[in-house]
């Protein structure tokens, strides 16, 4: 897989919550609730606190976000990263900052943990899920680097 992950099934399954099959392999629950964030005036995501409404979320025909009645969308990646987030789970964002803070290039990023320099851009760029494993190894690198200095 080599472009973000998509959607292949969305259900409503509680208040705010959604649980997303996704072109990934994973599934996720995922609650929206700090997306929606309190209902205020004006707000266009206010009537998502409506649950009628709420459940009528919809994923898009090519599996980029969900959708609901009166244009208000979430897109995938937002969703994926939630997803991931609240699964206890590496995000993309999380290891490219693991890479900006200990100043690794694709090519040292993956000496230091023992992958592919393909593998290391798949996880930077989004196209692959960053396995547990291999976070935990992003992990144990920077502690280690601690160490030593």
């Amino acid at each position: 897989m080599n472009h973000a992950p998509q959607i292949r099934k969305a259900e409503i399954t509680g208040p705010f919550q959604v649980t997303i099959e996704w072109s990934t392999g994973e599934t996720f629950v995922t609650d929206l609730s700090s997306t929606t964030g309190p209902k205020r005036e004006g707000d266009p995501f206010a009537a998502l606190h409506d649950p009628a409404i709420f459940a009528q979320a919809q994923s898009d025909d090519w599996g980029d976000g969900l959708s609901w009645p009166g244009g208000l969308d979430l897109g995938a990646d937002q969703l994926y990263n939630l997803g991931r987030q609240q699964a206890g789970l590496p995000t993309r964002e999380e290891f490219a900052v693991w890479m900006e803070r200990n100043r690794l290039s694709l090519n040292q990023a993956a000496q230091a943990i023992g992958m592919t320099r393909r593998m290391i851009a798949y996880y930077k760029s989004g196209a692959r899920p960053i396995p547990k494993t291999v976070w935990l190894a992003c992990i144990g690198y920077e502690s280690l680097r601690h160490e030593a200095a």
